[in-house]
């Protein structure tokens, strides 16, 4: 065989491990778990209920304290469109909802009292902490005064939710009723991202198609297991456990805060569950391919630790796995080599069918699955990008900061 054809034999193993031993990440059956749990769990989920018997009007008559803790750096854009879902929660216990405006510009923390005043709903408190001090990023700076303030209210759970994140009405009751069903400390949804241009509807699905290809859903959700990770935008967090894992002291220079709170949350004993939402969805809109560019490349190389190597291996690893497959199949119809065509073609139908679980989840046209070469290419370029940056002095920049390598940041 020659060597394009042997290149598309290591192809076509990667996608077939990946099909059936990277935790079934493809699927997106991995939802909000209710009071009957997750399908297929049986009586042994109900058994775990530990809330109350419900009262006359269906609900259980005590109910967990909760403050959602919002930080927001000009988001008057948004705001609109996100804070009034979550004023209108309807959440029978106490609650109440900290806006930490970080730096804005743009009057985000007095257009979120204008909301408050005109929608009524849940108390809001919009605070400001200033500039971050060295050593943290500027939302992490936020939450941990939102938390801080939240605290001194005494509340048993805390939402964190990104300022970007609309609520349906009964998000809030929903998190609470599953981390009390089943006893989880941290249970978190990845918000459905807006699809409605041309280049959101060619990149935002991979988005969320390659964070579950790093991290498997369900290796995140089983008891016990080492995989940890969580959707920043939506986070329900114990309190105790919150102060237990030192959140988010601990990880204060970390630029993907969701993963290194969940790693947090996992080392100090507690239980996480991360699925997909059905009714939490970012509202930012990204339509042009530079906004999504930006997006990707701002943490991407923060991913891979700044590690030269992990980048090669990382841009070798996508091109044999996402762009030999049509190369292959090409060789095949082009050049007469028959068996890198076939191989090619196997390979590509793999990954093909791999995504489209998350075409549907996102209801965006099954033809566009075999697209999926093309999308893996662009982040490629959008990894090396997000390296170039960096040392060129402008990684991780996002919203007029840049942050510099949490190894140089001083501790605090």
């Amino acid at each position: 065989m020659s060597a394009v054809a042997w290149i598309a034999v290591g192809s076509l193993a990667a996608w077939i491990w990946l099909l059936l031993g990277q935790g079934f990440f493809w699927r997106t059956d991995q939802r909000l778990p209710g009071r009957s749990g997750p399908p297929g769990a049986g009586a042994a989920y109900e058994s775990r209920l530990r809330l109350k018997e419900a009262g006359e009007d269906g609900t259980p008559p005590q109910w967990p304290s909760v403050a959602v803790v919002v930080p927001a750096r000009d988001e008057a854009a948004v705001l609109p469109a996100s804070l009034p879902s979550l004023l209108s929660q309807v959440y029978p216990g106490p609650a109440e909802i900290f806006l930490v405006d970080d730096g804005s510009s743009d009057g985000t923390g007095r257009l979120a009292r204008e909301l408050s005043a005109r929608y009524g709903g849940l108390p809001l408190t919009v605070a400001s902490p200033g500039e971050p001090e060295p050593g943290w990023t500027g939302k992490l700076w936020a939450v941990r005064h939102g938390i801080a303030l939240a605290r001194a209210h005494g509340p048993e759970f805390l939402l964190l939710t990104d300022a970007d994140i609309a609520h349906e009405p009964d998000s809030l009751r929903e998190l609470v009723v599953a981390a009390e069903a089943y006893e989880l400390d941290m249970v978190s949804q990845m918000a459905r991202l807006r699809v409605a241009g041309a280049w959101e509807k060619l990149v935002v699905p991979a988005f969320v198609y390659f964070f579950a290809q790093l991290y498997p859903f369900r290796r995140i959700n089983r008891p016990g297991g080492r995989t940890a990770a969580a959707a920043g935008g939506c986070v329900l967090l114990r309190t105790e456990t919150a102060v237990r894992a030192r959140v988010p002291e601990s990880f204060r220079q970390a630029v993907i805060d969701d993963v290194s709170m969940a790693r947090a949350v996992r080392r100090s004993g507690g239980r996480i569950w991360l699925g997909l939402a059905d009714r939490v969805d970012s509202v930012r809109p990204y339509p042009r391919l530079a906004d999504l560019w930006r997006m990707v490349s701002r943490s991407a190389y923060a991913q891979l630790r700044h590690n030269p190597l992990l980048l090669v291996l990382t841009v070798a690893g996508l091109a044999v796995v996402y762009l030999v497959p049509p190369v292959a199949l090409c060789a095949g119809v082009f050049a007469g080599d028959r068996a890198a065509g076939w191989l090619g073609l196997a390979a590509w139908a793999v990954m093909t069918g791999t995504y489209v679980p998350i075409l549907r989840y996102y209801r965006l046209s099954l033809w566009q699955a075999p697209l999926l070469p093309l999308t893996a290419f662009l982040y490629l370029l959008m990894t090396v990008d997000s390296a170039v940056q960096h040392y060129r002095g402008r990684g991780s920049a996002w919203k007029g900061r840049t942050y510099a390598r949490p190894e140089a940041a001083p501790d605090r």
